[in-house]
């Protein structure tokens, strides 16, 4: 007979919304049995997660503090063909090495690693190795989803962590390097100083398709790092990844009502329509959950559902901003929306990333003449189609 592996809540998926609720269960409901569940051999795989200080509320700020592996209070700076401006908010970054460390010996043997699953229902997960755990609720935190419900554009990166010959020099990150060559849609390079000779550096594209040619990205960031006169001695790591930047689409199709099984993160839809980050959602998530525990396995898939409906109905404004950016703009003059919206106020941009943009927010993003085709602009603006009218 297989092994049966009883617990209260079962989440499948180790990344960051998984790994953020059982946090939130081990400070906050120390009594539930919780099992954390992971197919690699490491919680959060191979990724940095980042933030700005306004994403998290003060009062949440301790679920991630701990995860935080780099901080830079002098705040971060953005650059474009005509301007460049140094915003004083500062900026945080979580490593999936420190976030696999901390939650590994916050849950102990709450961790279940090297742990494919084969099957999901609302108070079980079947492992591919056939062992059983049962549990009062589960819930599915794995990513992805049904992408095909969703009409996307792409925001795609290739990461690497340089170490160099001599010191940077660099004091703050730089959030977007936008006097690069536009290639392939809206091109900006992303940089964090996190040593005196350690700099990662990320290529991204806010791109129509998701074609990911690491091998151009990689060539390219090897070229911006000659440019700034770095000597590379290694790259330490890297990352790849391809985020999408939703446009529309039906919710009841990305995540149907008769499906019994809970869900958080990405695999939710919990991610901003944007920039396709999801860590101030998955704080959010994760402490709404640990506060309405206890739930059963079919209430929790319900009250989750309920809550990434109302996320998406929430979202509406930025996938219409979203429409603009690809339907209205040319691919290689994306990055005069992005240049003008950071002449916006610094308290505005912080809430757009945030995802709490304020109604005046909204109107000011939009009043004045916009960095598009006023035609092309007036056409995504009333553009029905894949917006999710059906499901609002």
């Amino acid at each position: 007979m297989s092994e049966i592996l009883p617990c209260d809540l079962a989440i499948v998926g180790g990344g960051l919304a998984g790994g953020l609720i059982a946090l939130a269960f081990a400070a906050r409901r120390p009594e539930a049995r919780i099992m954390l569940v992971e197919a690699g051999p490491v919680l959060g795989g191979n990724h940095v997660w980042s933030f700005f200080d306004g994403d998290v509320t003060p009062k949440d700020r301790w679920l991630v503090d701990p995860l935080v592996a780099h901080r830079w209070d002098a705040g971060h700076d953005v650059r474009f063909p005509d301007e460049t401006r140094i915003l004083a908010t500062p900026y945080n970054s979580i490593t999936s090495e420190r976030f696999d460390a901390h939650l590994t010996a916050t849950l102990g043997d709450g961790v279940l690693k090297n742990a494919a699953v084969a099957d999901v229902g609302p108070t079980h997960a079947l492992l591919a190795d056939g062992r059983m755990i049962t549990a009062q609720a589960v819930i599915d935190a794995r990513g992805g989803g049904d992408l095909s419900a969703l009409s996307c554009g792409w925001q795609k990166f290739v990461g690497q962590e340089l170490r160099l010959a001599i010191p940077h020099g660099l004091i703050r990150p730089t959030i977007m390097d936008a006097t690069v060559d536009q290639i392939d849609g809206y091109r900006f390079v992303y940089m964090l100083p996190t040593g005196p000779d350690m700099v990662f550096v990320e290529d991204t594209y806010y791109s129509d398709d998701a074609t990911l040619d690491a091998d151009a990205i990689r060539s390219r960031i090897a070229a911006y790092a000659r440019a700034r006169g770095w000597k590379v001695d290694a790259t330490v790591r890297e990352e790849t990844g391809v985020l999408p930047v939703v446009m529309g689409g039906d919710f009841d199709r990305f995540w149907p009502a008769a499906d019994p099984v809970a869900r958080a993160g990405v695999r939710a839809g919990l991610f901003h329509p944007t920039t396709g980050y999801s860590l101030p959602d998955a704080v959010d998530f994760a402490l709404w959950l640990a506060g309405a525990w206890p739930m059963e396995g079919p209430a929790l898939a319900a009250a989750s559902r309920a809550r990434a409906r109302a996320h998406w109905s929430g979202g509406g404004y930025y996938r219409l901003l979203d429409r603009m950016l690809f339907r209205a703009a040319r691919p290689e003059e994306r990055w005069r929306i992005f240049a003008r919206f950071y002449r916006l106020s610094e308290p505005l941009v912080g809430r757009f990333y945030a995802g709490r943009s304020t109604a005046f927010d909204r109107l000011r993003i939009l009043c004045g003449r916009p960095p598009v085709p006023i035609r092309s602009a007036m056409r995504a603006l009333t553009d029905r189609t894949n917006t999710g009218r059906t499901s609002p």
